[in-house]
């Protein structure tokens, strides 16, 4: 897709589409998991797995933020034909991405029962928690390497081999899951064996796809290396996107704390909740990475005209995408939790959950893209501490200062939409004054 010409919402349209279904397949990993477990092993394996969710997302989330940068450096080298920098864009980002893998990994073995136990997982689900989590961090170089290979692809306007690639991964976790569980009785160990099985296959069909490639994204293994002058410009924009991502999960992981206070059926039916929620997020996210995407690539084209443009049809798809998706989630709340559980206190938790979340859930696209946008014209770190303060601020407020005198469900998830409101109003304000600055700076390659 060349994101520099032609009419920008088609094009929009034909880049996100691709990416959101790649990304629900990706979310349907966990989804299946959640599915099976819950069905074939009952509440308590189900807690377990979704206990481990947040806690997950706290430790590899920066790194995956990071990926953010390779997409808006690469995406901008592409579009200004520079080559060479591209290509050293891409073995610096796939070396980083095995490195940080394999980090990651070691970490999230060795700290699980210590971080689960201080987020307080009750004694009848943290070791079935502690296993999932410590097999599902057996794969993380696997997954590291695929974020970071389809963010390069996504920065060259490719979107529809990825979404190949996780279908068919995505098939062979479904079955792996299904066959593990029902028939060999292995339980959370079965659904994360099979998580990691499907992460080493997507990861291989994306690598295989890059060493075949004929451009400047073509991968070649013997020259894989650190470049520093690279890795700093992708941290420039990745690293605060990971911090704000990592910092907004840690208040994810408290309010997750405060769910488990309520026992197991509160964390099951939450588990599932937050499940259908993802499937909103990966949606707006993908608006959000579109946008990233063709902002970079037309501001290394030099075609400033393009960039409101842009911003204003990625606000109209992140209004009407999670409306849509968030009147069929609180229309059919029941039937759709339903499908992770049969337990009838589960299904009221999560229903009690999803009345709050759902309907309002256009103003998390809306958080969302706004700083998206900024890293695109290459502004990371205000948006980061604002977002940080906005959303993690409000959110500690909330389960301090408000919910020990009004412990509810309820009034707990009542911070999802407040919180998003506040740092609305506060991106809004930055975004006036990036956006300004770079129409009025000169374009420098």
């Amino acid at each position: 897709i060349n994101m520099t010409e032609g009419p920008i919402l088609l094009k929009l349209m034909q880049f996100s589409v691709p990416l959101i279904l790649t990304s629900i397949l990706q979310l349907l990993f966990n989804a299946v998991d959640i599915i099976i477990v819950g069905k074939y092993t009952g509440t308590t394996a189900l807690a377990a797995v979704g206990s481990t969710t947040a806690l997950i997302n706290v430790l590899i989330n920066l790194f995956i933020g990071i990926s953010i940068g390779t997409n808006v450096l690469a995406a901008r080298f592409f579009a200004a034909k520079m080559d060479k920098e591209l290509h050293d864009t891409v073995h610096t980002s796939v070396a980083f991405a095995i490195i940080s893998g394999v980090v990651m990994g070691v970490i999230g073995i060795l700290l699980a029962r210590f971080a689960l136990t201080i987020m307080d997982t009750p004694d009848d689900v943290i070791d079935q928690s502690v296993l999932y989590m410590r097999i599902y961090f057996c794969g993380m170089p696997f997954f590291m390497t695929y974020n970071y290979c389809a963010a390069i692809l996504r920065a060259i306007g490719d979107t529809r081999r990825p979404l190949i690639f996780l279908a068919i991964s995505g098939a062979i976790n479904a079955e792996l899951n299904y066959i593990l569980v029902r028939f060999f009785h292995m339980g959370v160990a079965g659904v994360a064996i099979a998580t990691v099985v499907s992460q080493f296959i997507s990861c291989l069909l994306v690598v295989i796809c890059l060493i075949r490639n004929n451009g400047s994204v073509k991968l070649d293994f013997r020259q894989l290396s650190v470049k520093w002058r690279y890795l700093k410009e992708i941290f420039k924009v990745g690293v605060p996107a990971g911090l704000q991502s990592t910092v907004i999960n840690m208040s994810n992981a408290l309010l997750q704390s405060s769910v488990n206070s309520f026992g197991s059926n509160a964390m099951a039916g939450y588990t599932a909740a937050n499940n259908i929620l993802g499937f909103m997020y990966v949606s707006v996210n993908s608006i959000t990475q579109s946008c990233m995407s063709f902002m970079s690539q037309n501001l290394g084209a030099g075609k400033k005209e393009r960039l409101d443009k842009i911003f204003r049809n990625c606000l109209i798809l992140d209004f009407i995408v999670p409306v849509f998706l968030g009147v069929i989630a609180f229309l059919f709340s029941n039937q759709l939790l339903s499908i992770y559980t049969d337990n009838p206190l589960d299904i009221s938790a999560g229903v009690e959950i999803l009345s709050i979340t759902t309907i309002t859930y256009f103003l998390c696209g809306i958080m969302d893209l706004i700083p998206g946008a900024m890293r695109g014209l290459g502004h990371s770190t205000i948006p980061m501490f604002l977002s940080i303060i906005g959303t993690v601020g409000t959110r500690l407020v909330w389960i301090f200062g408000l919910f020990p005198t009004h412990h509810s469900l309820r009034f707990l998830f009542i911070s999802y939409p407040v919180s998003w409101l506040i740092t609305i109003a506060f991106q809004i304000v930055c975004y006036y004054f990036v956006r300004r600055k770079v129409m009025a700076n000169k374009l420098t390659k």
